[in-house]
Order: C-alpha cells, then sequence, then structure tokens
C-alpha cells in the first residue's frame, strides 16, 4: 500500500516514485471502487463462499484494501472501515467509533484498524490473543495479520507480534529489532524489510519461506502468502521463495515494472506501473483471473481464495495512487477552466458543472491526504 518508499543503500537515501506511465489516450477519471474476484463469481466453485467479493455499495472512495481468507475490508477516504464476507465470528463487525482509521489489515479470521493517532484496533476471533494489541498501543505505523498472530511495525522501526500461540517462533522478533521500514506476516511465518534495503524472515520455514534469497539487497517491499513470500527489487522486479505447488513462486514475464505486491492462500499478485495487476498461482476459484480492463488500479490484496484490486480516486488527478501535492497543481493550473477553453480537462472538473471551480477544489482538498 505504500506508494513512496525509502530504503539506504550504501549509505543514500533513495525514494521510489510509482508515477503513471504516459499512453495514447487521457485516463479516465477514477471512483475508488474495488474490484473482487474469485468465489462466487460466475462458473467458480469449491471454495467457501460466503460473500467476500461482494462489494457492498456504494462501492465508491474507498483509499485502502485488505483481505482475509474469507472476509475482505475496504478503507474509505472519510476514515471508515466497510467489512464484508464471513462473519461467524465478528470479524466484519468493526468497533464504534468507526472514524479516523488511516490503513486495514486481515489474516484468518481477524481485522486489524489502523487509527490516525497510532492505535490499532483489533476484531474477531481471539483465540490465540491476535486482538490482545500489547501496550503501549501507540505510536504504530503499519500491521500485517498473519493466519492467527499480527505483527505491528512501530514509528521508530521496531516491530511488536502477538498472538498464534508462537509455535514456530513467528512472533519472536530476531535481533536487533530496529531499522524496520515494512512488515508482512503468512500462515506462521513473518517477514520484516530493513531500510537498507534487506529483508528478515522468521518463524515456520518447512518450505524455505524464510530463506530470502541472495543477494538479500535492494528491496522495497515486502508481501507473504500462506506459505511462500514476496520481495520487490529496487528494479521493479519480484523475488519469491517457498511453497510452489501452484507455481505461486514463478513469476510472469517479463518480470518487470512492478510498483507493489500482495500474497494469498497459494498466489500472488503484483501491480504494474501502468496500473494492471498480474496474478499467478493457484487459480482453482478464479482468484488469478483479473477482470477486464485491468487498468487504473492503485493497490491490491491477496485472500484465501480470492483477490482485490483498488481503482483509484477521483481526485487523483495524475494517477499516481494518492490525492497529494501533484494533484492539487493540476487542477490549479487549470483553475476557470469552462468547456471549449483549451485548459479544460472534464477529469478535472470533479463536479461536472462544465467549469474547473471552486467547489472542484473544495473536493480535491476533501480527500487531500488520501490513497496508497
Amino acid at each position: 500500500m505504500r506508494r513512496v518508499i525509502g530504503i539506504t543503500v550504501c549509505g543514500f537515501l533513495f525514494a521510489l516514485l510509482i508515477l503513471p506511465v504516459a499512453g495514447a489516450d487521457a485516463p479516465q477519471r477514477g471512483d475508488g471502487s474495488i474490484v473482487a474476484w474469485g468465489p462466487g463469481q460466475p462458473g467458480q466453485t469449491g471454495w467457501p463462499h460466503y460473500g467476500q467479493c461482494d462489494v457492498p455499495e456504494p462501492n465508491t472512495d474507498f483509499s485502502a484494501v485488505a483481505a482475509g481468507r474469507i472476509h475482505s475490508l475496504g478503507l474509505k477516504t472519510d476514515g471508515s472501515i466497510v467489512a464484508w464476507g464471513d462473519n461467524s465470528v465478528g470479524q466484519c463487525d468493526v468497533p464504534a467509533p468507526n472514524t479516523d482509521f488511516v490503513d486495514v489489515a486481515a489474516g484468518y479470521s481477524v481485522s486489524f484498524g489502523l487509527k490516525s493517532d497510532g492505535s490499532i484496533v483489533a476484531w474477531g476471533t481471539n483465540s490465540y490473543g491476535q486482538c490482545d494489541v500489547p501496550a503501549p498501543n501507540t505510536d504504530f505505523v503499519f500491521a500485517a495479520a498473519g493466519w492467527d498472530h499480527c505483527l505491528g511495525l512501530k514509528s521508530d522501526g521496531s516491530i511488536v507480534a502477538w498472538g498464534g500461540g508462537n509455535w514456530f517462533g513467528q512472533c519472536d522478533v530476531p535481533a536487533s529489532n530496529s531499522d524496520f521500514v515494512a512488515v508482512a506476516a503468512g500462515e506462521y511465518h513473518s517477514l520484516g524489510l530493513k531500510s537498507y534495503g534487506s529483508i528478515v524472515a522468521w518463524g515456520e520455514n518447512s518450505s524455505g519461506q524464510c530463506y530470502v534469497p541472495m543477494p538479500n539487497l535492494n528491496f522495497v517491499d515486502a508481501a507473504a502468502g500462506w506459505r511462500h513470500s514476496l520481495g520487490l527489487k529496487l528494479d521493479g522486479s519480484i523475488v519469491a521463495w517457498g511453497e510452489n505447488r501452484f507455481g505461486q513462486c514463478d513469476v510472469p514475464a517479463p518480470n518487470a515494472d512492478f510498483v507493489t505486491i500482495s500474497g494469498g492462500g497459494g498466489h500472488s499478485l503484483g501491480l504494474k506501473s501502468d496500473g494492471s495487476i498480474v496474478a499467478w498461482g493457484e487459480n482453482l476459484f478464479g482468484q488469478c483471473d483479473v477482470p477486464e480492463p485491468s487498468v487504473d488500479f492503485v493497490a491490491l490484496a491477496g485472500g484465501g481464495g480470492h483477490s482485490l484490486g483498488l481503482k483509484r480516486p477521483a481526485a487523483d488527478l495524475n494517477c499516481d495512487g494518492a490525492v497529494d501535492l501533484n494533484d492539487l497543481a493540476e487542477l490549479l493550473g487549470r483553475y476557470g477552466a469552462c468547456v471549449g477553453d483549451p485548459a479544460y480537462d472534464a477529469n478535472a472538473d470533479l463536479d461536472d458543472s462544465g467549469c474547473i471551480d471552486l467547489s472542484d477544489l473544495a473536493y480535491l482538498l476533501g480527500y487531500y491526504g488520501t490513497g496508497t
């Protein structure tokens, strides 16, 4: 979900900026909708169908997504969370007040929301303490959920782990517990990305999911499936390791231009810089059949047997996945233009009034700072 990633290489800080790829046609206005595929879609049988692909209406204005085994989460731009799918243990019952959330994560039957104050809210099954966020519940900047264990990344670069029974040491963060910039959780293993571009892995290793391939450097993101792991390199290529019986570690060619990754139960997902999603691995339930058109995606998530893709929001005028200063500059550069004026762009006319005016500026500012 991170769109600007800073890593240190040879003592220097580099920022990987995810920018849109120019094309012959101007991009259409986004709507922040979620596309879901897998169980419950036409022709798909076999995997439990609890509505995990039935995105509730109105399907607009989402800014982040997460997928559990058979439930799904979507974060709205107003800071509320929408949850759907299996709710047998309350994993879709978002606790009140459902406000001020900035990110979401989903595990087997548990859900997490990160608040703007740095606290984590957890709900769903608590059979192994996965909802008991350790004190002090402050200063978190990111969360990840595995089968029954959870990871929280602190603003100081340390990782807090809890739940899961810790049978495989998946909650025993290796020393030194510092300089982490991202985390990911699989079935019973955990991953942490260091600021200098290496990945640390711990927990169950029965399928080699903790054996990070060499050279272990220049990584900018990490993701975990149930028993496999993924790393995104600075050059836009993906490295995958661990269980491969469904081909979930066989990254399709061309292995280039990826900007973010996600691991599902037995499948993998990669988002390209052109806004398309590539999926590979287990496809018994259609979780790798990305619906057409595969364009304008800004985020993705892999569940137990389903997949989610987030379309860019309307106020994301430059298609980079976030509503930020660049979008504000784009709108201000066209401010005052009406239909017929060469400077007029319908995509910047956010209220479809025929002119780019104060109401459009107010609309954009209402979403400023949202996105991936």
